[in-house]
């Protein structure tokens, strides 16, 4: 009830930002509905594996906006006067968890709704089976295995917030930005392994064998997440080589001190650029018959993934809100700061854009043999 309050009396960007979770759990529970009842009509097709397979990719960039939306909810951030009211880390935690669940279920009954009506299943509303036939309107909906498609989302999704949110023990140098975050070495090793089984599984079309492909890629993107923060505080250390000037000095001690926050979901953006440039490169000209649930498909991994990598930006300009009030007080014109800010930006595209294109060429050498 709690959840349920402070979600009615949140701000504007805070309920844009759980309607946005809310309609990505609505895309990914109508995707897995289509997967369930594809299997159904097709029994004897063992693509329809492969499908539920490539539904993981939604339902993992759905469950990751979840996670950044409900870490940046100043709603359950610990402050003066809640513990005495009894609302603890753990308190908060636990509300971050139930508002997400909250959200996220809400999705899933869109999805049931919004599935149920195209396949003619609900009437008196416009559009009553209008997509019947693609959706297998002949077989029956099993409801038990239905509900448990759809509990995915909101299971994932709080126990990942419930996880990521948890109280942790005070570390007095945790966010001190002088040391390279460990997980590079990880993640490049993660994205070498990701290419190699690419490259042994592939045949020449990703259409040969996908599972091997998706495992491949799914390996590239857990490595470039890895990789994320090290490669954005070592964007930090290049904007002060060389004898730095004030202005690349702040924009390069601000990258190096937001990397662990603003780098994973940047490793997730080149992640999901490199499937692009792959894609592309794979198919060449040649039109590739996309489906409309293909197509919503990758539109919300994009779209989840833009959004998560905006939520980080805003949240990490807010952290350092004080530190910018502090400057203006003791005289630093608003010309350095906007300057720093266009440095910090310029440094990491010219990073992560040429190492979004090798990822993607080097996926793509395999599959266009």
């Amino acid at each position: 009830m709690l959840a349920l309050r402070l979600a009615r009396g949140a701000r504007l960007l805070v309920l844009l930002r759980r309607l946005m979770v809310a309609a990505a759990s609505a895309c990914v529970g109508f995707l897995l509905l289509c997967t369930l009842m594809y299997a159904l009509s097709h029994p004897e097709d063992s693509a329809a594996v492969v499908r539920l397979l490539w539904c993981g990719l939604p339902l993992a960039s759905t469950v990751y906006l979840a996670v950044a939306v409900a870490r940046a909810d100043p709603g359950t951030r610990p402050r003066p006067g809640l513990f005495a009211v009894g609302l603890g880390p753990f308190r908060l935690s636990a509300l971050a968890a139930a508002s997400t669940a909250l959200t996220c279920t809400l999705g899933s009954m869109v999805a049931l709704l919004f599935f149920l009506h195209l396949r003619g299943d609900l009437s008196g509303l416009p559009f009553d089976g209008a997509a019947a036939g693609m959706l297998a309107a002949e077989q029956p909906l099993p409801l038990p295995a239905a509900l448990t498609l759809l509990a995915l989302v909101p299971l994932l999704a709080t126990v990942a917030t419930a996880v990521v949110l948890r109280p942790r023990a005070a570390a007095p140098d945790a966010e001190e930005p002088s040391g390279t975050p460990g997980g590079l070495p990880w993640g490049v090793a993660l994205v070498a392994l990701g290419l190699a089984v690419e490259t042994y599984t592939s045949d020449g079309r990703p259409d040969d064998r996908p599972a091997g492909v998706l495992a491949g890629w799914a390996l590239t993107a857990l490595g470039l997440w890895l990789a994320g923060p090290g490669v954005t505080h070592l964007c930090g250390r290049l904007l002060q080589s060389l004898r730095p000037g004030a202005t690349r000095l702040l924009a390069g001690r601000i990258l190096m001190a937001e990397s662990r926050r603003l780098g994973p979901p940047l490793g997730v953006m080149c992640a999901v650029a490199s499937g692009a440039v792959t894609a592309t490169a794979a198919y060449g000209s040649a039109l590739q018959p996309w489906g409309p649930l293909t197509t919503l498909g990758a539109t919300l991994v994009v779209v989840c993934t833009a959004t998560t990598l905006l939520t980080a930006a805003i949240e990490v300009r807010q952290g350092r809100s004080e530190a910018t009030t502090a400057l203006r007080i003791v005289g630093a014109p608003a010309t350095i700061l906007r300057q720093a800010a266009a440095l910090r930006a310029g440094v990491l595209v010219m990073v992560f854009v040429p190492l979004t294109l090798t990822v993607g060429a080097l996926a793509a050498a395999p599959l266009t043999r």
